[in-house]
């Protein structure tokens, strides 16, 4: 099928909005011809694009398929929109980055934001000027590793405490993982017996709670001495999945306080994954790799796909 213009600018038009299988149909093309219109609205879209200055990246990375497959994804955190793609997480993944670049633009990066992922920390210290006082530690990969903690010590306690007739901890997962301030108000109640009662998990919560406040700091100095006190006391709170934690922020910590300096995080990250998984899902899958990278810039790349 030789598809005339402007046929493909209303097929383009249509796709923006409306799953790759309404469109296929009510256009009568085969899923070839609608990757095909695709790619040819994305690849010169991709080449069209002026050098503008960016500020702000966030490196992520999304699932080809369940199991190892990933994709590794550069955004550029202000205008919400993914700059580059690539198969794999390794470091060359994130290499290849570099050469998209010209050299005003490299020179004008002020911070990435990613998450404590060594291959991309490589690869950023490798090809950014400075890049130990650019790189952040994403706060809520920090806070993921936080309340991975807590459950762990809640799913130790809650066997312990069943076996002796205790169901104090019995369908609690998510409470000690949601903010408190959208409970409502008996739900807040009963879990604020919890939380200050003597379990361990309790203790592991507010552990959590008070590590994060980290990141409500103005001031580096303030900042360096709660992170100080609190780190002394995860390693004596007895707490195994937290001591384990509080060496890996400890070992992590001037990527982690640099928030305080940029205020970056991966949050615009988060909402581009969302949108690529509504790609995705719609789509019911890709067959290959390039189908769907050209998919993510087609949709997440705010490109100018007119053809």
């Amino acid at each position: 099928m030789v598809a005339l213009p402007w046929f493909e600018a209303l097929a383009i038009a249509w796709l923006k909005t409306a799953s790759q299988k309404a469109v296929a149909q009510q256009l009568a093309l085969s899923w070839d011809e609608i990757h095909g219109i695709m790619e040819r609205a994305a690849q010169p879209g991709l080449q069209r694009r002026q050098a503008e200055p960016i500020l702000h990246l966030g490196v992520d990375e999304k699932a080809f398929r369940k199991g190892h497959s990933y994709l590794t994804l550069v955004n550029d955190l202000h205008r919400s929109r993914v700059l580059y793609v690539a198969e794999g997480r390794e470091q060359n993944s994130l290499d290849g980055f570099r050469s998209t670049l010209s050299e005003k633009q490299k020179a004008g990066i002020e911070a990435v934001a990613i998450d404590m992922w060594d291959p991309y920390v490589d690869s950023v210290g490798e090809h950014l000027a400075e890049a130990n006082q650019k790189i952040v530690f994403d706060k809520f990969h920090i806070a993921k590793h936080l309340g991975e903690a807590v459950d762990r010590v809640r799913r130790k306690e809650h066997k312990a405490l069943k076996a002796e007739g205790d169901e104090r901890l019995t369908g609690t997962k998510y409470d000690w993982l949601r903010n408190p301030v959208t409970m409502d108000r008996e739900h807040k109640r009963e879990f604020a017996q919890l939380r200050q009662s003597q379990l361990k998990t309790a203790r592991a919560w507010a552990l959590k709670e008070t590590g994060m406040a980290l990141f409500d700091y103005i001031y580096e100095k303030p900042a360096r001495k709660h992170f100080h006190w609190w780190y002394n006391w995860a390693v004596r709170s007895r707490l195994e999945p937290l001591k384990q934690v509080a060496g890996m922020l400890k070992r992590r910590f001037e990527n982690i306080i640099s928030y305080l300096r940029h205020h970056i995080t991966n949050a615009t990250s988060e909402s581009l994954n969302a949108k690529i998984q509504w790609v995705k899902y719609t789509a019911r899958g890709f067959r290959n790799k390039q189908n769907f990278i050209n998919a993510i810039y087609f949709h997440c790349g705010d490109l100018k796909l007119a053809p």
